[in-house]
């Protein structure tokens, strides 16, 4: 059971969720994600129009006439959302933090494949596996995501991308598409990544605050990590210190798009400031026009 108030916030999130999936992102859920593979459907007739290349030669030569075998598209999908629940998803200037933001798509993410008639799972992390929820099928299930996503409370605050991936690789056999949601402020992870990008069509949506990347000029500062709890205080009236703040965030970005290209990685930036749907909406669509283009 939902207390009222989770309740209320939950049925806010389905309803955004669907107005986002209906209004903008229509068929491109369906049109950009494919199948597992092929399944045999028939053997039938050779018609006018047919591949050549799927003439079965075999019952050609026993019936006299050309023969196709036909194959249609494995539909049913998995998706897999591996949602960072650490200590810094917490921090947000802005009315949403990362985690809400997180919350946000993976609510959108998780409609878009309930309506498609998919099947939706979660593993929530810090710097271990806090929680997994098999895939599954269902509006119900789906609501059983979003309202873990927003209200559980991990065990611990660190971060370990690695042991996530490596347990996402145990549990998950097949080919799954995956959106793994984490500001990506931790290291040792290279190798996982490389692997479960060539195992799953694997997303990554690096979710960050603006202030993490300008820092406004509001004089001394105090500065707290949010997963070793260590603080300092800096002058945010110095240019040296803006300089130093912006170039340290232009690093981290270009690392991590570095590291998503040599995974074989889609990528996602989203930011707390608002912008997360459009940021979403504009991967499917520029997915979509690649896909075209082969």
């Amino acid at each position: 059971m939902f207390a009222p108030a989770m309740a209320r916030q939950i049925r806010r999130l389905q309803l955004r969720a669907r107005r986002a999936v209906e209004d903008l992102l229509g068929g491109e859920y369906h049109s950009i994600f494919k199948g597992a593979g092929l399944s045999f459907e028939e053997v039938r007739e050779y018609q006018s129009g047919d591949d050549v290349r799927s003439i079965d030669w075999n019952v050609t030569a026993r019936m006299g006439v050309p023969f196709i075998k036909r194959y249609v598209e494995e539909r049913e999908l998995t998706v897999l959302l591996l949602v960072d629940v650490s200590g810094s998803q917490a921090f947000g200037t802005g009315p949403q933090s990362k985690r809400a933001i997180a919350a946000e798509l993976a609510a959108l993410l998780s409609f878009s494949a309930i309506y498609n008639n998919d099947r939706v799972g979660l593993l929530t992390f810090s710097d271990q596996v806090e929680q997994y929820l098999p895939p599954r099928k269902g509006t119900r299930h789906a609501l059983r995501l979003i309202r873990d996503i927003l209200y559980f409370e991990p065990k611990h605050r660190g971060t370990s991308i690695r042991t996530a991936l490596e347990y996402l690789l145990k549990v998950q056999r097949r080919r799954a598409i995956v959106f793994l949601f984490s500001d990506f402020a931790d290291v040792g992870f290279e190798r996982a990544l490389r692997v479960a990008g060539k195992k799953h069509d694997l997303i990554v949506v690096r979710i960050e605050d603006p202030r993490e990347s300008v820092l406004p000029a509001v004089g001394f500062l105090p500065i707290q990590d949010g997963e070793s709890g260590r603080q300092r205080l800096i002058d945010t009236n110095h240019p040296q210190v803006q300089a130093a703040w912006a170039r340290m965030a232009a690093r981290r970005r270009e690392e991590f798009l570095r590291l998503a290209r040599t995974a074989g990685s889609d990528t996602i930036d989203v930011s707390t400031d608002g912008s997360h749907l459009d940021a979403l909406v504009r991967f499917f669509r520029r997915r979509e026009r690649r896909l075209r283009r082969r």
